[in-house]
């Protein structure tokens, strides 16, 4: 046996989960399509929103506290190995339509006051006094979650790599998965490097699993779908009202379709433009054959439909662009899986647009689950 528990992925889930496993003392090879981390998946953009009023569900309140504990104990491990934090505290604002919003503000309240998660619900004028830059309007309600922030992707991923590795792992980049396959040992992973085994497979793929499971019978890998997203670094007219003392990072809805919300982060990644970004549901893609090149029309879209009605200072000029990757469920929840058709395997994906807030736990309760069988976060909300 070439490990006790071989990686496939190395980005959010995949990161977390090798160090996990090999600080308990497992022997563990991890693999990655590219050099994580790295822009070819859904582990990058420089800043990350996270927050634990998760309007998402009450089943990842525990998931991204757990998470806020491992970042700042990466940053103690790795203190003045670091280019900056791997979390900064924001606050977060969610805005939304007054009364029939049930899908997203208004569950982020439940869930903040079912969970003791400290947070103000302010009108508009109240938003409008104390950041003058949303033009919030009246017949629209906020929460504000001042604990909540952004997380940094690119160190995140690369702060658990290094530990792994420190712990022992074997981490190899520039090693793409052509297929798995059931032996009488275990699990066997072909690659152009040679083929690799070992009684545990770890499946952290994310928009390359469905294709790696293509013909693996796992009925509800069929359902997923693998979307492309864009971000866009606005220019603002005065860098001051956009600095993290002067602005939050906020998540805006205002249809209930999923394109009619967008979200930002103030001035912290050290791009001189507003990152802000909004999500689209209709159009599929391949991971392989993504365009990761963001056109002008797309930022100008964006920018008329969205930014320009609601943030006074923000143009439509972008000093940045970037595409990245979602692995959307029907349903949008996490995935979870041990197939019994394939014993030692165990399955993570369908992050569905909100999983890296809450990766550190997720790989830590992954390492758990293989070589304990019971992690101490429940994980059963998450099964197939």
């Amino acid at each position: 046996m070439d490990a006790d528990v071989i990686v496939v992925g190395l980005g959010a889930v995949g990161s977390a989960a090798a160090w996990q496993l090999a600080r308990r003392g497992a022997r563990v090879l991890g693999l990655d399509r590219f050099a994580p981390p790295h822009d070819r998946g859904s582990s990058h953009g420089l800043t990350r929103v996270t927050r634990e009023a998760v309007g998402e569900g009450e089943a990842y309140v525990p998931l991204v506290r757990r998470s806020h504990a491992i970042w700042r104990e990466l940053e103690g491990a790795l203190a003045g190995e670091l280019d900056g934090p791997l979390m900064a505290r924001t606050g977060v604002l969610y805005i939304g339509p007054a009364g029939r919003d049930a899908a997203f503000v208004a569950q982020t309240r439940r869930v903040a006051e079912r969970h003791g998660v400290p947070h103000e619900v302010l009108g508009a004028a109240a938003v409008r006094q104390r950041w003058p830059q949303f033009r919030m309007q009246d017949d629209e309600a906020a929460v504000f979650e001042p604990g909540a922030g952004v997380v940094f992707p690119e160190r995140c991923v690369g702060a658990q790599l290094t530990l792994a590795r420190r712990a022992g792992a074997v981490l190899r980049g520039d090693t793409p998965v052509q297929r798995l396959e059931r032996t009488a040992a275990g699990l066997a992973v072909h690659t152009q490097a040679g083929v690799f085994h070992a009684p545990q497979l770890l499946l952290t793929a994310g928009a390359w699993l469905p294709g790696l499971l293509a013909d693996a019978g796992i009925a509800w890998t069929a359902q997923l779908r693998v979307l492309r997203q864009t971000l866009h670094w606005l220019a603002p007219d005065d860098a001051a009202r956009f600095a993290p003392a002067a602005c939050p990072t906020f998540i805006w809805t205002r249809g209930h379709r999923y394109e009619d919300t967008f979200y930002g982060m103030p001035l912290l990644d050290g791009v001189p433009g507003v990152k802000v970004g909004t999500e689209q549901f209709e159009h599929d893609t391949e991971p392989g054959a993504l365009q990761r090149e963001v056109g002008d029309a797309e930022t100008a879209d964006l920018h008329t439909r969205l930014v320009q009605p609601r943030l006074a200072g923000l143009g439509g000029r972008a000093v940045k662009r970037a595409a990245c990757l979602y692995t959307m469920a029907p349903d949008g929840r996490f995935r979870v899986d041990a197939p019994a058709a394939w014993p030692g395997l165990t399955l993570a994906s369908a992050c569905s647009g909100h999983g890296f807030k809450h990766s550190a736990a997720l790989g830590e309760a992954l390492a758990e689950r293989l070589l304990h069988g019971r992690p101490a976060l429940d994980l059963s909300p998450f099964a197939p």
